[in-house]
């Protein structure tokens, strides 16, 4: 069996705050070391249900923030920036599941650094005319490629959030929301043997099931209307609204091709404190 882990860090043991995943910093360094455990803890629990390999991809910020010294040596991980599919990348490959680790809710929702894509400019996110987060939008792209979802961690919000656009997927909650910059946090040692027994459990679902090609619509509304504005010069990408943008796609894969060039450059056209 292989097992894909799409590895975010918003929702890993501990984290709660802007420096705990902003490259480079004090705090970042430390927590890099919680989310490394924390993906352990999921390739320790595959392994032992009967997963062959594991492909750890690195879904946060620039991409490079896992110690791959410190990996389970049974695992290999993809790493940087510039990925076709971004945090899916390797969902196309045969996989015979996928592992969402350290994931968060959307943007405009209740929970830990809650955001998608981008942290503050996006105020909220539609696949299909339902609130989308990060996980929602990835759910999609796997079912696309017949691949099941068999974990999600991170926050209670996130776990809530995952059991309704993946019901039979099994969660793992890592903390427990109190605001987006605050959360009821759990030691590492009780939430890794959680992570560990939930990813076991989640092996149960592995295998290939009928992929699930369709269109799809994503709509992206911003916190300033420049930004729509920029994003509707993309072809295909229409202005609904002084702050809302739409498109269509033939496929998921398609969707978030162009989801990606939507917020690149609205990230792009974001002008110092005034957004």
């Amino acid at each position: 069996m292989r097992i894909m882990i799409s590895a975010d860090m918003e929702g890993a043991t501990g984290v709660t705050y802007t420096q705990d995943v902003v490259p480079g910093t004090e705090q970042w360094q430390r927590m890099r070391r919680l989310f490394t455990g924390d993906v352990n803890a999921c390739i320790e629990g595959l392994f032992d249900a009967g997963a062959t390999s594991v492909l750890v991809n690195e879904a946060h910020s620039a991409q490079r923030n896992l110690l791959l010294e410190d990996l389970d040596e049974r695992a290999t991980m993809l790493t940087g920036r510039h990925k076709p599919l971004s945090m899916m990348q390797g969902i196309d490959t045969g996989m015979d599941g996928v592992v969402f680790l350290g994931y968060h809710t959307g943007a405009g929702l209740d929970g830990v650094l809650a955001h998608t894509y981008l942290e503050n400019s996006i105020t909220s996110v539609w696949l299909d005319g339902v609130h989308a987060s990060e996980g929602r939008l990835n759910a999609a792209m796997a079912a696309e490629h017949g691949v099941p979802v068999l974990l999600v961690t991170g926050d209670d919000k996130t776990c809530e959030d995952a059991r309704d656009y993946v019901p039979h997927a099994r969660v793992a909650v890592v903390k427990q929301c109190v605001s987006r910059y605050a959360a009821i946090c759990f030691p590492p040692a009780r939430t890794r043997e959680v992570i560990r027994t939930q990813a076991a459990e989640g092996m149960k679902n592995a295998g290939r099931t009928e992929s699930h090609t369709a269109p799809h619509r994503i709509e992206v509304e911003f916190d300033a209307t420049h930004l729509a504005h920029a994003a509707a010069v993309v072809p295909t990408v229409e202005l609904i609204d002084v702050r809302r943008v739409g498109f269509d796609a033939a496929t998921m894969t398609e969707a978030m091709k162009a989801f990606k060039v939507v917020t690149a450059i609205a990230a792009g056209a974001v002008e110092g404190i005034y957004g």
